[in-house]
């Protein structure tokens, strides 16, 4: 059974100081000057209080590419990230495509202890795009899966897609689409423009990305049925997903730290940690999915937690492997991009980092208020430091993160997952919370 907890003097989602007492993994009491006998105190004076926060895209490759991640150590970056929620892509070997392999995921996380793992089964059958995969057995399964997704591969055809929709209809699922058009993207290294002709590297057109949101937005309107955009990168994207959101069509879409952080720019090194799919855009990329996030059109920051091992990332660029690593690093990219630029408040945090990824996955016991009753899934921030991000903030099997050497704000103080610390006072707990 977890301890007691008092945390005291804690800003609720940056507004006013409240304490909380934490018993049995749920949050028992709420007010100013609270104590409990016995209970293990918390000086939270300044802290931020978030609801636990919830990444709706992580790659933690086990099984079958354990050399990358595992569950235990890509939960363990998540905890130290302020995070006690994953859902994991199924890019795993074998594909997370049947009721047996979600499962497995699902009792890994169980057992590693330092986060939820909710596992997202994909749409088509070994991720090759060319029949569904059992989507109700593993809708109906002990993971119950909600979040379907072929993560890495576009569902090109429309007729699957389609299918694929009307399906997950029956339990209220959700397809998560990675839109790239396959032909538009044929030997593309970075985002199409004047950089990657002077680059001489082959161009990823935005269209490639627009053409796949559009068609599918359609698609989801014509069937009635739930769509959810990865990783968005455009500008043109935002003008459609808010398009479509005017019109009604149930339609949510997420941006990731690096794409409202970073633009193209940083290829002209050839550093291949900057080498990510979808691509890094141009700075009026940038600028206009910060705009999107902050006025609702994008309803949630999504990691895309990308480990691989250093060879993979240590070659040249067009060998090198797409994708970063980003859950320790995301609550302080959102604090750089957004928040300390003024456009998101801690409460709009909470929302896009916590409730929101939570309500679409239909993931119970997260992104829930930090009101009495609720379930003691919560993170302790403190925005007011600085520090150097370095490879000793990184605590899974990876290091290929773009931040290294970089100067951030803010520091994860203490990680509550179960009414337990998974953090406690900045340093991960050397075990995780059984269930």
């Amino acid at each position: 059974m977890s301890e007691t907890l008092l945390i005291a003097g804690a800003r609720i989602e940056g507004g006013d100081a409240a304490d909380l007492i934490v018993e049995g993994g749920r949050i028992v009491e709420a007010g100013t000057g609270l104590s409990r006998a016995g209970a293990t105190r918390i000086d939270a004076d300044g802290l931020v209080a978030l609801p636990g926060l919830v990444d709706l895209h992580t790659h933690l490759r086990e099984p079958g590419y354990e050399v990358s991640e595992t569950i235990l150590s890509g939960t363990r970056a998540a905890a130290a990230g302020g995070f006690t929620a994953v859902f994991a892509m199924p890019n795993t070997s074998p594909v997370a495509d049947t009721a047996g392999v979600v499962e497995q995921e699902l009792a890994l996380g169980e057992a590693a202890g330092y986060a939820t793992v909710q596992p997202i089964g994909a749409v088509t059958v070994g991720q090759k795009g060319e029949r569904l995969a059992e989507l109700g057995a593993m809708a109906s399964s002990r993971a119950r899966v909600r979040v379907f997704s072929d993560d890495g591969f576009c569902v090109w055809d429309p007729l699957i897609m389609r299918r694929a929709l009307e399906y997950v209809k029956a339990f209220d699922g959700v397809i998560a689409q990675h839109a790239q058009d396959p032909r538009l993207t044929e030997g593309a290294q970075m985002n199409e423009g004047a950089v990657s002709a002077e680059l001489g590297l082959a161009g990823w057109p935005a269209v490639a990305e627009e053409s796949i949101i559009a068609r599918d937005v359609l698609l989801a309107e014509h069937v009635g049925s739930r769509l959810h955009v990865c990783h968005l990168s455009t500008a043109g994207s935002v003008d459609i997903i808010r398009w479509a959101k005017k019109r009604g069509i149930r339609v949510t879409a997420e941006v990731t730290p690096h794409h409202l952080l970073l633009n193209e720019e940083l290829v002209r090194g050839y550093d291949a940690r900057y080498k990510v799919n979808p691509p890094l855009r141009r700075e009026e990329d940038v600028l206009a999915v910060r705009e999107g996030l902050a006025d609702g059109t994008i309803d949630i920051v999504a990691t895309d937690h990308a480990p691989h091992p250093s060879e993979h990332k240590t070659c040249e660029w067009p060998a090198a492997a797409n994708g970063m690593v980003g859950l320790e690093s995301a609550l302080h990219v959102v604090q750089t991009a957004v928040v300390d630029t003024g456009m998101l408040s801690w409460a709009d945090v909470a929302r896009v980092l916590s409730k929101t990824p939570a309500r679409i996955g239909l993931l119970d016991g997260h992104g829930t208020p930090l009101d009495v009753g609720q379930p003691a899934e919560l993170t302790l921030y403190d925005p007011r430091t600085t520090s150097v991000f370095s490879a000793s903030d990184l605590h899974g099997r990876s290091r290929n993160s773009p931040y290294l050497g970089t100067e951030l704000p803010g520091r994860v103080v203490w990680t509550i997952h179960r009414g337990a610390p998974t953090v406690a006072d900045g340093v991960l707990a050397e075990h995780g919370v059984r269930a």
